[in-house]
């Protein structure tokens, strides 16, 4: 099953997916148009520029007085084997079943380009069929693509109606024309894969903007869940065994319910910090700052911390900061705790100092192994502690310090442990 965030990260990825897509059937569409346009452009250049040559081949036709056609002056005049130029004429059917028969009146020698008989015939019917110039693509006797045009022609007495008296076939090489095409076509081919990669990435950026305040809204989620997994587990702790001592008979009723009520007390008071830490990194609440004197409420830390086996000894200037007092009180107390649970080797009270300076400044040392060199590098970050185990303490007055513009910083202090210096702004 997925989590909230891979979830959230499974529709960026769809979403970059259709961007792309969406992008990519536009694209496609736009080329083949592109493509489809300069294809039929090519062709109809060249039908024009043959249709002229043609027409003007048509003029050079005679008619000898015995009613035959003349080819001389077109011959003599233009040349026909480069463009070729063939003249066929149209020969009666003999029945109304039949087609008319085409009959070659003038093909050139020696032309630059030659296609073969039954196309040539092909071209010239299709144009008889018609009364209009037609032009099909073939391909010459040496496999090179041409362009082959006919046109029809009439007898100077013919009348509205009168079939053609013959047709003008000419032909023209298409090598370079369908070579640039080609080259349009990988153009146009490369710059669409081009732009859908390029659409792809900046989907890709898009949807990451558009989630990023999701993630951190589940982050934040996350981590408001895990803060109050890590604060509430050692008072809910103590009131089952609190519950199990009284249930045992043990105990004075009475103390129990003393004490069960300041750990609900406790209890009530992580639940509002925590909440308020939530909304404090969501961004819908501000810092409760005030002026603080910081040393009364390290003293008030260390009274209400359970320090019993231990030595804490307080070192206090006084000293006023401007800053939230349960954002401090809690980060004071992790310090502590930290202190506490790893600032001492096993079986062995623990010795801590706290001394409180007067530019706003909380230091804890212990006497305990110090901090391992392969965690120095990631000690505030969250489910990292001193010991190596998994915890928030930590990280959490780091956060504390950060949010107050101070600082928190942790090395090797006198007695041979850890020693965490809190640094907070003072107030005027």
């Amino acid at each position: 099953m997925l989590t909230p965030t891979e979830r959230v990260r499974r529709l960026r990825r769809r979403t970059t997916a259709l961007f792309a897509l969406t992008s990519a059937v536009g694209l496609v569409a736009m080329a083949a148009f592109a493509v489809r346009s300069d294809d039929a452009r090519w062709r109809e250049q060249l039908d024009r520029t043959m249709n002229v040559d043609t027409s003007w081949a048509v003029g050079l036709l005679e008619t000898a007085e015995d009613g035959r056609l003349d080819t001389g002056t077109l011959v003599e005049t233009m040349g026909t084997g480069c463009p070729p130029l063939s003249v066929l004429t149209v020969a009666p059917a003999k029945d109304r079943a039949e087609s008319p028969r085409l009959v070659v009146e003038h093909a050139p020698a020696r032309p630059c380009l030659s296609v073969a008989d039954a196309d040539v015939r092909e071209v010239a019917a299709a144009a008889v069929r018609g009364e209009d110039g037609v032009a099909f693509d073939r391909r010459a006797t040496d496999g090179e693509p041409v362009r082959v045009f006919a046109m029809p022609f009439f007898a100077p007495d013919a009348g509205e109606g009168d079939p053609p008296q013959g047709v003008i076939v000419t032909m023209t090489a298409t090598s370079d024309q369908a070579a640039d095409h080609r080259r349009l076509l990988w153009l146009v081919t490369a710059g669409c894969a081009l732009l859908v990669a390029l659409s792809a990435a900046v989907g890709h950026l898009l949807s990451g903007r558009a989630v990023r305040p999701a993630l951190t809204v589940l982050g934040q989620q996350e981590a408001f869940l895990a803060d109050a997994a890590h604060d509430l587990r050692t008072p809910a702790a103590s009131l089952r065994t609190l519950a199990e001592t009284a249930l045992r008979g043990e105990t004075d009723t009475t103390d129990v319910l003393k004490r069960t009520l300041r750990l609900a007390e406790g209890m009530g008071g992580l639940v509002d910090g925590l909440l308020t830490r939530a909304r404090l990194m969501s961004g819908t609440a501000s810092l409760a700052r005030e002026p603080l004197r910081l040393d009364q409420l390290v003293e008030a830390v260390v009274a209400e911390a359970p320090v019993e086996g231990h030595r804490v000894s307080v070192t206090a200037e006084e000293t006023v900061v401007n800053a939230d007092p349960d954002l401090v009180r809690r980060a004071v107390a992790n310090l502590l705790g930290n202190a506490l649970a790893h600032g001492h080797l096993p079986g062995e009270p623990a010795d801590v100092r706290i001394g409180v300076g007067r530019d706003g400044s909380v230091t804890v040392e212990d006497a305990g192994p110090g901090l391992p060199p392969e965690i120095a590098g990631a000690l505030f970050e969250r489910f990292r502690s001193g010991a190596g185990s998994t915890g928030l303490g930590l990280s959490i007055a780091s956060w504390v310090a950060h949010a107050h513009g101070g600082t928190l910083t942790a090395d090797r202090g006198d007695l041979g442990g850890a020693r965490f210096v809190l640094r907070l702004p003072t107030a005027p």
